[in-house]
């Protein structure tokens, strides 16, 4: 539990971490890469300029499967003329709205969109060298939204030229609404959140169960009910992980309860999230590589405000849900971004356990969900620590203070110190706040200092309980006083007194 929802408990009706929005790629293993569907067409005697003639019959045969369908629903394919501008979500709403939630196909759209395919090449010197390269193209694309009894509203997303390759999309919270009326447990929906729960201990045991083997059976289920002319490949699809968001929700008794809190957080969030704090949350380092790919954004939306970190592939939001629901999402477009801890097979054969980056696979899902609940977590923590500023001035005045160890006098912390103001500052780094700091690292980011200035620092941090030493190392890590006090005495600094000395005599 937070600081926010410790401060606030008696104004918070719950709070919930549950995967939500989650898109996935479906491949058919041996032509997905022209490499296989070269070997392919070769094994059947097919040469591979012909490979347009070849893909034609599939285009066919999957547009009539589609048409049978949507009879077979009693519905309309409705073609997209211009699908970038065209928001397919509103239209699934109206006819929801018409037809009701039943469990069905909902509606079936049609655009002329992307698609992956192949393009026949060769070498005029030599006429034996010849091979198929990918290409991206256009073809017809449908989707088919659909409500499933247990993963609620989903689309499948078919392009109907090869390599074929699938997208399908869920919604945690849709699947988590189920499980809850499978239980019994009284709820109010809110878009794709709660507004009330009858038990919100239990929802969370619910949400952290998420099917994934299950999810696998239905993926297959609907590749053979929507994609049959694929069969003559032989292969099950593959799915890995396109996008992937995991939210915090913190459901306030009402909006007059949130508004004030929700405007402080805002504010203090825009003037006090730096890069390598957003590393951080996210269990990264901040590299040379991402400098130019992080930063912060406040928009206004229909539903409320929001504030987006972002770092590389993946971001994290805050937003007042609808004004009532405080809710923290990470998202991430590449879930490789994250490493973790996990067997590793080599080439030669050979595993080892090592950190290293996620694999895409569906099956990654559950590490995804344990690393968004954690970056969710620490920016929660973050920000709890500068909520409320009064524990913040009696620690940074606590700080300031000198204290004496073996009749030896140490100095306290200086904020306006240019010393102490860039330790202050280093140590609420990314790399320092996940993997610890010693000397010889703090000297990299604060080259000026030589080893026995740091290794002074080090001892009056230590004093002053900032800091911890891990035992048997030279490792420190900073304590839960070290990262309120770093946290505070750079807001206080940001927010309050430089403001100050730029207007002295405010009007």
């Amino acid at each position: 539990m937070t600081m926010i929802t410790q401060r606030y408990a008696h104004q918070i009706a719950g709070t919930l971490s549950c995967l939500d929005r989650v898109v996935l790629l479906g491949t058919c293993p041996g032509p997905c890469y022209a490499g296989g569907m070269a070997s392919y067409m070769r094994s059947h005697d097919i040469l591979l300029k012909d490979y347009p003639r070849f893909a034609e019959p599939f285009t066919l045969k999957s547009r009539e499967h589609i048409k049978q369908v949507a009879a077979d629903a009693g519905i309309k394919i409705v073609h997209v003329n211009s699908p970038k501008n065209y928001r397919k979500e509103t239209h699934v709403q109206q006819v929801l709205e018409e037809r009701g939630n039943e469990p069905g196909i909902v509606c079936i759209l049609s655009a002329m969109e992307a698609c992956r395919t192949y393009k026949y090449r060769y070498d005029p010197a030599d006429t034996n060298r010849n091979w198929l390269q990918g290409r991206e193209g256009k073809c017809c694309n449908y989707y088919i939204y659909f409500i499933h009894e247990e993963f609620g509203l989903c689309y499948l997303r078919i392009p109907t030229w090869l390599p074929s390759t699938l997208q399908f999309y869920c919604n945690g919270h849709s699947w988590l609404a189920n499980q809850l009326r499978a239980q019994n447990i009284a709820f109010t929906p809110l878009d794709n959140a709660f507004l009330q729960i009858g038990d919100w201990e239990k929802a969370q045991q619910l949400a952290d169960a998420f099917p994934i083997e299950r999810l696998h059976r239905v993926l297959d289920e609907l590749v053979e009910k929507y994609c049959p002319s694929m069969r003559v490949f032989g292969d099950s699809y593959h799915w890995s992980i396109m996008q992937a968001e995991f939210a915090t929700d913190i459901v306030f008794n009402s909006q007059a309860d949130l508004a004030p809190i929700y405007e402080n957080l805002v504010y203090t969030a825009l003037h006090t999230v730096k890069p390598d704090n957003v590393a951080t949350f996210l269990g990264k380092k901040l590299i040379s590589t991402f400098d130019d790919e992080a930063g912060n954004d406040f928009r206004t939306r229909k539903e409320g405000t929001r504030i987006k970190h972002h770092l590389g592939p993946a971001s994290i939001k805050m937003y007042d849900k609808h004004g009532i629901v405080l809710r923290i999402e990470t998202t991430v477009n590449d879930v490789s971004f994250f490493n973790h801890y996990r067997t590793v097979e080599h080439r030669d054969g050979t595993k080892e356990q090592k950190n290293a980056p996620m694999k895409k696979s569906l099956y990654s899902l559950n590490v995804l969900r344990e690393i968004g609940k954690a970056a969710n977590r620490r920016y929660l923590e973050f920000l709890s620590q500068l909520d409320d500023p009064t524990p913040g001035l009696k620690n940074v005045e606590k700080i300031s203070e000198p204290v004496e160890h073996n009749n030896r006098s140490y100095r306290g912390f200086n904020l306006f110190s240019g010393g102490d103001l860039d330790l202050l500052r280093a140590l609420l780094r990314g790399e320092f706040a996940l993997s610890g700091l010693r000397n010889s690292w703090i000297r990299k980011v604060l080259p000026r200092f030589s080893g026995a200035q740091v290794s002074r620092m080090l001892k009056r941090l230590h004093l002053h309980g900032l800091i911890k030493k891990v035992g048997r190392t030279y490792k420190y890590h900073l304590t839960e006083l070290g990262k309120r006090v770093c946290a505070s005495a750079l807001k206080l600094r940001e927010l309050v007194v430089i403001p100050s000395l730029a207007n002295p005599f405010p009007a």
